[in-house]
């Protein structure tokens, strides 16, 4: 995987979590734990987005699309 180096400022208090993060988990590096959160961020906003895109499903369309199909054969 192609990765590019980035260069962030963060509160102390997260830089400490970060390391502590590292050494309990048996991460590599912190490069390695900041990229499991962002994972972790990346998948939340795909599971809120299909959420709104089930919610905009029309209820009615399972009813319509098999109309007249049930049990006919071609």
């Amino acid at each position: 995987m192609q990765s590019e180096k980035l260069s962030v400022s963060l509160p102390l208090s997260l830089v400490q979590f970060i390391e502590n993060y590292k050494l309990a988990k048996g991460c590599k590096s912190r490069s390695q734990v900041i990229e499991l959160a962002l994972e972790l961020l990346r998948c939340r906003e795909l599971e809120e987005a299909y959420r709104e895109a089930s919610a905009e499903v029309d209820s009615a369309w399972d009813v319509t699309v098999a109309d007249g199909l049930a049990d006919e054969t071609w």
